[in-house]
């Protein structure tokens, strides 16, 4: 289990480490990415991150094109569509930066078979076939036979089901692969074992290990596709960044039958923000470091899929079409039932670029890239044949 593995590791020797990485690993670690079959390290990977990169535009801009050049050899010129499709905004956890809140005051709403049906239909019409399945973590209100029949309903009428809920065991994914379940992705949020009681002070997810290891049991039950991922803004960014980029290693050493995604989510409003006392992250990302994180595993690992959200604004999200990303959202609602019937205040996080899936097509048409709507494998087996 990686929890035996990040044991091992101290989270202020780790940053201390970046910390101290210089111009020359900078150059060494790019040196590297330019060979035909490149090979980069871990120790690679914190140079890339370090703040030494900032110490020269060119650095930047080497990364930049490396990593357009690196994408478009593993993926073509192609950007894959999702959309996520909240089912239930049912929570136990208490996590202080998100407005599922369990202590937030707001109507819960799990849909009905009714309601997950006419949010099918919308989704149908906006030409999606690959849907990611989200709820809060409450087993009770949306727990493994709500989630089972979820996919059956929805199924027929998709190509593609993702998951994002509450960790599971084993044999609960492997029962959600009958029914068509394609990839899980699962957050741990932060990767600082300390810290983390204090974002997560009561819940299921206040267990660090159990959900640590959520990847370990996916890649037992042999899932097509596994995320991961850290919220950045709680912690400082270039230690989750290389504690994640440890974490993929691992798993792509331990589970190769598996593909693996990296999620970027920053931290974003939410429900109880503002004057009434929410949630302030202390380690935002700008965009220039946001772009270097990216860059950085675009080159530590050239098959991963990386996907970027409605979070971020339409010109960040225009600008990094071409840069590395693989897969985007578009048109995306956060709030249960809000394709059909939208309802701001019970969402869990605020969009950020709400254009149109066809509007973003255009856009993406534009700078000479094909969307893919499904079948990723076949897109991607054409380019490389």
């Amino acid at each position: 289990m990686f929890s035996d593995i990040l044991q091992n590791y101290d989270w202020e020797q780790m940053r201390r480490s970046i910390y101290a990485k210089t111009t020359r690993d900078v150059e060494i670690a790019l040196s590297k990415a330019q060979r035909p079959d490149p090979a980069l390290t871990l120790e690679d990977f914190k140079a890339l991150v370090s703040p030494a990169v900032s110490e020269s535009p060119l650095y930047l801009e080497t990364m930049a094109g490396l990593s357009r050049k690196a994408t478009q050899k593993k993926f073509g010129k192609t950007i894959q569509f999702y959309i996520p499709l909240y089912l239930s905004n049912a929570c136990t956890n208490h996590c202080i930066y998100c407005g599922f809140n369990h202590n937030n005051k707001f109507a819960r709403v799990t849909l009905t078979d009714e309601q997950i049906m006419e949010e099918c239909a919308v989704l149908k019409k906006m030409g999606y076939q690959h849907l990611l399945l989200l709820t809060g973590e409450s087993p009770k209100d949306a727990g493994i036979d709500y989630l089972e029949h979820a996919m059956q309903l929805l199924s027929p009428h998709f190509a593609q089901l993702s998951l994002e809920v509450q960790p599971m065991d084993t044999p609960d994914y492997e029962r959600l692969r009958k029914s068509g379940l394609h990839a899980v992705y699962v957050y741990q949020e932060t990767y600082n074992k300390e810290r983390y009681k204090f974002y997560h002070p009561a819940g299921m997810k206040r267990d660090f290990a159990w959900r640590l290891n959520s990847q370990d049991r996916l890649g037992a039950a042999n899932v097509n596709k596994i995320g991961l991922g850290a919220l950045l803004g709680l912690e400082d960014w270039r230690t989750e960044a290389v504690f994640m980029a440890m974490h993929l290693r691992y798993l792509e050493k331990t589970y190769w039958r598996s593909k693996y995604c990296i999620a970027f989510p920053r931290m974003r409003p939410h429900e109880d923000d503002g004057e009434n006392g929410g949630f302030k992250p202390q380690n935002v990302l700008s965009d220039k470091e946001f772009v270097q994180m990216i860059w950085a595993f675009r080159l530590f690992d050239d098959e991963v899929e990386m996907s970027l959200t409605t979070r971020e604004s339409r010109e960040f999200r225009n600008r990094m079409i071409s840069l590395g990303i693989t897969s985007i959202s578009a048109g995306s609602q956060t709030d249960p039932g809000g394709y059909a019937h939208p309802n701001k205040e019970v969402a869990q996080f605020e969009v950020n670029d709400n254009r149109s899936p066809e509007e973003m097509k255009r856009m993406i048409e534009e700078q000479g890239y094909e969307v893919v709507w499904k079948d990723w494998d076949r897109v991607y087996n054409s380019f490389s044949n």
